[in-house]
C-alpha cells in the first residue's frame, strides 16, 4: 500500500523515517509501509539472527534485523531486509542505512512473497556488493539460497527438514532444525 502517492527524493523519504513510528519502504520515489510479522516469521528470524550474530562475533562483520535498511542506489531503493550482513567498513559512515550488504534474508510471509521473489529479488541484484540472497519460509522447513557466481549468474540451492543450510557468503553451515526451533506449530 503506497502510503503518500506523491514521489519522494530519497532525502526527503530519510527525513520521514526519522519522524515517523511506522516503518516504510522506498522505491524509486514511491514509499509504502512495511506489513506486519507473525510469531513464526520473528522467532525464524531471531533464530537466524543468533546463529550468524555467533558466527560474525570478534569479526569485521554485522548482521542487522529489521531495524536497518538496505540502500540500492543504481535502482533508488531503500527496503528493510528481514536480516542482511555487510562486512564493508564504509558501511560505517552511516547508521541508519547500508549500501554493501553481502548476505540479505528475507523470511516470506504470504503478503510479501511474491514481492520478495520477483521485483525485491531484482533489485537486490542490483547490489555489487550481494552474493547470497536467502528465502526462507514460515509454512514448512524450506530455505531457497540464490548465490551469485563469477559470471554473474544466480544459482539456487534448496534446502529441506533435515538439511544443514550452508551460508557460503559468511561460511556459517546452521542446522535447519535450528532454524525452526521454538516455531510455533500453527499456522499463520
Amino acid at each position: 500500500m503506497i502510503a503518500n502517492p506523491q514521489r519522494l527524493t530519497p532525502g526527503e523519504y530519510l527525513a520521514l523515517e526519522t519522524e515517523s513510528s511506522v516503518k516504510h519502504e522506498y522505491r524509486n520515489g514511491l514509499v509504502w509501509a512495511r506489513a506486519g510479522t507473525s510469531d513464526r516469521h520473528n522467532t525464524i528470524a531471531l533464530n537466524l539472527a543468533l546463529a550468524i550474530g555467533a558466527q560474525l562475533r570478534g569479526s569485521h562483520g554485522s548482521v542487522y534485523f529489521a531495524e536497518v535498511k538496505a540502500r540500492l542506489e543504481e535502482c533508488n531503493c531503500f527496503y528493510y531486509p528481514d536480516l542482511f550482513v555487510t562486512c564493508d567498513p564504509q558501511d560505517q559512515e552511516t547508521t541508519h542505512y547500508k549500501r554493501f550488504p553481502k548476505l540479505i534474508i528475507e523470511v516470506l510471509s504470504d503478503s510479501t512473497e511474491a514481492f520478495d521473489r520477483g521485483d525485491k529479488f531484482r533489485d537486490y541484484r542490483t547490489l555489487p556488493s550481494l552474493e547470497e540472497y536467502v528465502l526462507v519460509s514460515t509454512k514448512a522447513p524450506q530455505v531457497e539460497a540464490f548465490r551469485r557466481t563469477g559470471s554473474n549468474l544466480w544459482l539456487l540451492q534448496a534446502y529441506g527438514s533435515g538439511d544443514l543450510l550452508v551460508l557460503e557468503s559468511i561460511d556459517l553451515s546452521v542446522p535447519m532444525a535450528e532454524i525452526y526451533v521454538d516455531v510455533n506449530p500453527n499456522p499463520e
